[in-house]
């Protein structure tokens, strides 16, 4: 599994051409996040494919040919500190009358982020084993809404691209 970071100008289309490069070659995106980079006004995408290192690296240069991108870079797993997070939707009356639950909240380090008299929601951010772990325990409760992020991930290694970013000024 390889996680692409991609810093670029914050473009309309940009995203759908990215996903072009991919839906090309047959390789499916099985995480994407879009957010704020450490630069000011510049955006840093996270998507994660499950390809060959062959296949990474051509599409990482496909990409930095997008005219909005600044840089591209692909790591390992084992070369990122990376999480997702999820949100469940959960029936209220079972958080008062299942103390199962609130064991299961508590040993999952997951946090109860509202409550009310309907439902109460609960947040966990983690590996996505340790999210797919959660959601296996709290199913045979019954989960009425379920959603996880896509991956955000760092690099552990000092990525230069502040620096590239000085020099092209």
């Amino acid at each position: 599994m390889f996680t692409i970071s991609v810093y670029s100008e914050n473009n309309v289309g940009l995203l759908n051409r990215i996903s072009g490069i991919f839906l090309k070659r047959h390789i499916n995106i099985l995480s994407l996040n879009v957010s704020e980079s450490e630069i000011e006004n510049v955006s840093r995408f996270v998507i994660v494919v499950n390809t060959t290192e062959k296949w990474v690296q051509n599409i990482v240069g496909q990409i930095e040919k997008q005219i909005e991108v600044i840089k591209a870079f692909y790591h390992i797993d084992e070369e990122t500190i990376f999480l997702e997070s999820a949100i469940f939707k959960i029936e209220s009356s079972l958080l008062f009358d299942e103390r199962q639950i609130q064991n299961i909240i508590k040993d999952s380090k997951s946090e109860i982020v509202t409550v009310s008299r309907d439902f109460f929601v609960i947040s966990k951010s983690g590996k996505r084993s340790e999210i797919e772990e959660l959601y296996a325990k709290l199913k045979p409760f019954g989960i009425m809404q379920f959603v996880r992020s896509g991956r955000i991930s760092i690099s552990k290694e000092k990525m230069e691209i502040s620096t590239l970013l000085e020099a092209l000024k």
